[in-house]
């Protein structure tokens, strides 16, 4: 049978995917434009804000209402573990993965401890970062085959004296001060950018230097120079 030289042919698009959307907090400018290139290149995702800060941040992502939150360690005026907590406190079902380049073994029990559905390291290639941000989208936890052994092994036989880093014996406020010392900060920067009294400070340093068992503020600066995820 000949085939008609004209007639009309209705074609159905096919139905789009729906994009999960996805808000990013991190307070260098060029890792975010790095990580919405690669977002919103892939199909069923996409990039709906970004923050650099925790206040921002906080306040943006109650507006856009993300599917999921990417949020780094280091801040520009705070915490991510204070973000994520507050987070946590007045979003609670809103997923968070920690995207950081600090160490997974110092900070990803804390994390998950704070609410955080997982911690990947910036180390890591782009297609694990894609894979651990859909499987914390589809409800499950992320982490490294190697932390996750860790995890794994602290919960079934206890965690040895020697597998135990110093800094784990710091409160995640401790943590976030020694972080800070290590990074060259006076008590008084450290104390204007937590809102923090110079006292508290102090104080929370006289706590770090014990639980560390280091004499002198001279020797916590150097071992928190050595240590600190943040030292230059």
């Amino acid at each position: 049978m000949a085939i008609p030289k004209s007639g009309k042919a209705v074609v159905s698009a096919a139905p789009a995917v729906p994009k999960h959307k996805i808000f990013l907090v991190d307070d260098h400018p060029i890792v975010r434009q790095g990580l919405a290139q690669l977002l919103n290149s892939e199909p069923d995702l996409t990039v709906c804000g970004q923050g650099e800060d925790a206040y921002g941040s906080l306040r943006a992502i109650k507006t856009v209402g993300p599917d999921l939150v990417l949020l780094d360690v280091s801040l520009k005026d705070s915490d991510g573990l204070e973000l994520l907590k507050e987070l946590k406190a007045q979003l609670p079902n809103l997923p968070v993965l920690i995207l950081s380049m600090h160490d997974e073994s110092l900070y990803t029990e804390r994390a998950l401890r704070a609410g955080a559905r997982g911690y990947i390291m910036k180390q890591e290639p782009p297609t694990a970062l894609l894979s651990a941000i859909r499987k914390v989208l589809a409800g499950d936890v992320y982490v490294s085959d190697k932390m996750g052994a860790t995890l794994l092994q602290r919960m079934v036989g206890g965690k040895k004296p020697s597998d135990a880093l110093p800094m784990d014996r710091l409160t995640d406020r401790e943590l976030e001060i020694f972080r800070m010392i290590g990074a060259g900060q006076t008590v008084k920067d450290i104390a204007d950018k937590l809102f923090l009294s110079v006292k508290t400070v102090e104080a929370h340093r006289e706590h770090i230097k014990q639980k560390l068992n280091l004499k002198s503020s001279a020797e916590l600066l150097r071992f928190a120079i050595q240590n600190s995820p943040d030292a230059r």
